[in-house]
C-alpha cells in the first residue's frame, strides 16, 4: 500500500479520507490537481539554503493547517495559482536549477507528496542534481516522512507550538506539540545531521533538517517551552532557527477575534528569548535583526515561473 496515496488521502494528521483522485476535496482544500502559485528564486530562507543565488522555491495552493494569522493565506486558502502537471513540475525543477538555485525548495508542499516524488524522479534522471528541501509546517505524519526518504535531502520544519490549548485556538490543532515532535524524530532519522557542499565560498546545507519557530504576540513563555522541547529532545543534531518576522495581516474581522495577534513581537520580548536559547546552550542558531524582522516576506502570487 502506497503512503503517499490521495484516494482515500490520509497524507497529513487530519486522516480526512478525501477520495482526491474522484474529485473530493481534502480538508486542506486540494483535490485531484496539483496546484502551484509561484516558482521562483527566493533570497529569505536561511543562509545555508538561500545563499546569495536564491533558493528555488515552489509554493503550492492549500494547506491542512490553517493557522488563523497565516503570511501566505491567500494560497493557503486556494485563492491563487494553477494546476501542473507532474511533467511541467519536473521542468520547472530543472528550470529553477538552470537559474543557479542553490536548491529546489517545496513549499507547504505535503498534500502532493506523491505527485512530487515522481516529478523529482524524473527530474534528476534528466539531471537534476541540487538538493530538494521539504518547507513545512512541521504537521506531518512520521510515516509519510519516511515515505519521502528517497525524495528530500533538507527538512526546513516549522515547531508553531509548544503549549496544545495555543495550537487549538491558532490552528485548530491539539495535537499539533507531540505530532510535529515525531515527524521532526522521523526527519532526522531519515536525514541525518546536517551537511554541507561549497557553493561560491559559501556553505549550502545538501542534508539534514532546520527546525524554525516563529514567536508570536504575547507568546515569550511558550516560545521558550518550545526551543526548550526542542534541544532537550534534538541537542545538536538539526539547526535552529528562531523568527520574529511574525506580520498582522488578518483582517479586521479576524483581529476582533484574536486581538492578541494585532501586533508585531516587541525587540525586548525576542532579545530575550535569544538571550533564553543561550542559555539553554544552543549554538549557531539563525536569527533575525533589522530590515530582516520588519519585512513580511510575502510574495507576489502571480504564478511567476509556473
Amino acid at each position: 500500500m502506497d503512503t503517499l496515496r490521495t484516494s482515500p488521502c490520509n497524507l497529513c494528521p487530519r486522516l480526512c479520507g478525501a477520495r482526491r483522485d474522484e474529485g473530493e476535496q481534502g480538508i486542506c482544500g486540494a483535490g485531484a490537481d496539483v496546484v502551484v502559485a509561484r516558482a521562483a528564486l527566493h533570497f529569505w530562507e536561511e543562509p545555508p539554503l538561500s545563499g546569495e543565488a536564491g533558493s528555488g522555491a515552489v509554493f503550492f495552493a492549500h494547506c491542512p493547517l490553517h493557522c488563523v494569522y497565516c503570511q501566505n493565506a491567500e494560497i493557503a486558502a486556494g485563492k491563487a495559482g494553477k494546476p501542473v502537471s507532474i511533467a511541467r513540475l519536473s521542468e520547472i525543477c530543472l528550470e529553477l536549477q538552470a537559474q543557479g538555485a542553490l536548491n529546489v525548495n517545496f513549499v507547504t508542499p505535503t498534500h502532493y507528496s506523491s505527485a512530487i516524488r515522481e516529478a523529482v524522479r524524473d527530474a534528476r534522471e534528466s539531471g537534476l542534481d541540487i538538493p530538494v528541501v521539504w518547507n513545512t509546517s512541521g504537521y506531518e505524519r512520521a510515516e509519510v516522512v519516511h515515505a519521502l526518504a528517497d525524495t528530500v535531502d533538507v527538512w526546513l520544519a516549522d515547531f508553531k507550538y509548544a503549549d496544545d490549548s495555543l495550537a487549538k485556538r491558532y490552528s485548530k490543532a491539539p495535537d499539533y506539540p507531540q505530532v510535529a515532535l515525531q515527524a521532526i524524530e522521523a526527519m532526522v532519522v531519515q536525514a541525518g545531521h546536517p551537511t554541507f557542499d561549497d557553493v561560491d565560498g559559501k556553505p549550502r546545507m545538501r542534508k539534514g533538517v532546520i527546525v524554525r519557530h516563529l514567536m508570536l504576540p504575547g507568546a515569550l513563555g511558550q516560545s521558550k517551552r518550545a526551543l526548550d522541547l526542542l534541544y532537550s529532545r534534538f541537542g545538536d543534531t538539526v539547526l535552529y532557527s528562531i523568527m520574529n518576522q511574525y506580520t498582522p495581516v488578518m483582517p479586521q474581522s479576524a483581529l476582533k477575534r484574536f486581538p492578541e495577534l494585532a501586533h508585531r513581537v516587541p525587540d525586548d520580548e525576542y532579545d530575550e528569548l535569544l538571550d533564553f536559547a543561550d542559555s539553554l546552550g544552543l549554538e549557531d542558531y539563525y536569527w533575525q535583526q533589522g530590515p530582516a524582522a520588519e519585512e513580511s516576506f510575502i510574495p507576489n502570487w502571480d504564478c511567476a515561473g509556473v
